[in-house]
């Protein structure tokens, strides 16, 4: 699809309203399944989060007689727009959700939970639920492409949240069959609502979880509204006060349709092994690497340095006497220093690892002094084509022991098999639900192109 100019809102609802699943190929289904296999997981082992009992909370008054639509991994029921924020706050509460590298943000938080609450409403098909998914991973990746996340981290901005409401809209107007002039009023709409402020990072408060959520949220609710009449800005992503202008000093809203659906992002999205920012996934690869690589011990350690990518170096890296002295489970999750201690203390930087019995343990609390951020031009040059990573340890006899690393377990290019993944749902959602209950989720979800209604999924991802 060649670049445009001022039609460019009215180009993209088109586009999405166009989308057939026939039209889809059958990597591209396969991999849409993967990557809501690998939500579940994430949604499921998400609601016991401390972060997503308040949501809870909410959403279970906002249930009406009408709309009660099932929150996955609990037994209440809500509204639509409340359901989609109660899991994907919980969803994205983990840091194990996945990424997509060139946007920096994390797609599946905000469009699954919108296309799950509009879809059972709906009583969509599998097909149905799938295409809304690809599209919504569409728009809200390619707009992240097009704000140049660095830029936009610099206005203060997390992109899971701001660009999240345009594809959890897209997603839900996609299922609700909306025309294509109520698509241009949903984008409309939810552009008003794009939201989030990296101002977490000040004190490791729960809003970056929440960010997700009030996507999905936003995102129905734009739906839903433009199908009663409502109206939205027809510019609201190329406009002069639109968000592309509004949301970054450096976007170019040509990069919104360069390569669209060639291939489409589902194709380019990665999964996250480790409950962690992914700016830090590929240098705990490298040190783990290092570790058992030269059967090194912790002790025989006298200091790390530690490559971070710009984009990531604010996030993960500084200010370094913060990210060395975490004081939550958020504080923990965006800190390179705990993480180099999980991986070379624990040889383990998985979700139970990420809590405050370890934040506070005194071995993880001394290595973290050993730990230096540091930027380099070099990795910078290869991203976001590549998420490069290079790690240095020096040991206490003055060895240096030193490991690059392209691409980070998990992304396309170095992928999850399908049996990594079921291994990450079980190892998550095992912790809510039995057994039984999970292997027919999976099994439901490896269907899922063939169910006739989404209900018969939805409702089993209810707990007792």
């Amino acid at each position: 699809m060649a670049p445009t100019g001022p039609n460019l809102t009215r180009i993209v609802a088109q586009s999405c309203a166009r989308t057939d699943f026939s039209t889809l190929e059958d990597e591209v289904v396969d991999r849409t399944r993967y990557l809501l296999l690998d939500f579940l997981g994430c949604a499921i082992r998400g609601t016991s989060s401390a972060s997503t009992a308040p949501v809870h909370r909410l959403a279970e008054r906002k249930c009406s007689a009408d709309h009660q639509i099932p929150i996955i991994g609990t037994a209440i029921k809500s509204e639509p727009s409340f359901a989609a924020l109660a899991v994907g706050t919980a969803a994205h509460s983990l840091e194990l959700d996945d990424v997509v590298n060139s946007a920096s943000l994390h797609p599946a938080v905000a469009v699954i939970p919108a296309a799950i609450s509009t879809g059972y409403l709906c009583n969509s098909s599998g097909p149905e639920l799938l295409t809304a998914i690809v599209v919504g991973y569409e728009l809200m990746v390619k707009l992240g492409i097009a704000l140049k996340p660095a830029a936009h981290y610099r206005r203060g901005f997390h992109p899971t949240g701001t660009c999240g409401a345009f594809g959890a809209a897209a997603a839900s107007a996609k299922i609700m069959n909306l025309t294509a002039e109520e698509f241009i009023h949903a984008l409309g709409i939810a552009g008003s609502q794009a939201a989030g402020s990296l101002e977490f990072l000040s004190d490791g408060s729960f809003t970056k979880r929440f960010h997700a959520g009030w996507a999905a949220h936003g995102g129905v609710l734009a739906a839903e509204l433009a199908q009663e009449g409502f109206t939205g800005p027809s510019s609201i992503i190329e406009g002069k006060l639109g968000f592309l202008h509004g949301y970054s000093s450096e976007s170019n809203p040509d990069d919104v349709l360069r390569g669209w659906a060639d291939p489409w992002e589902v194709m380019k999205t990665s999964i996250k092994p480790h409950a962690c920012c992914r700016y830090k996934q590929g240098p705990i690869d490298c040190l783990i690497a290092i570790m058992i690589g030269n059967e090194l011990r912790p002790e025989d350690i006298a200091r790390i340095d530690i490559a971070i990518l710009d984009a990531g170096f604010g996030l993960v890296a500084e200010p370094i006497e913060k990210k060395r002295n975490p004081r939550s489970v958020v504080d923990a999750q965006f800190s390179m220093p705990f993480g180099a201690a999980l991986a070379v203390l624990r040889n383990d930087a998985s979700l139970d690892r990420y809590s405050l019995e370890e934040i506070e343990s005194e071995d993880i609390r001394a290595f973290m002094e050993k730990v230096n951020c540091i930027r380099d031009p070099e990795l910078d040059r290869e991203f976001p084509v590549k998420w490069p990573a290079r790690v240095a340890i020096t040991t206490t006899d003055g060895k240096v022991f030193e490991h690059h690393l392209e691409y980070p377990k998990g992304d396309p290019q170095n992928p999850l098999s399908w049996d990594e993944l079921i291994d990450k749902f079980n190892s998550l959602a095992g912790q809510v639900l039995p057994k039984s209950q999970c292997d027919k989720i999976v099994g439901l979800v490896r269907k899922v192109d063939q169910l006739n209604d989404i209900s018969e999924l939805v409702d089993a991802l209810q707990a007792a």
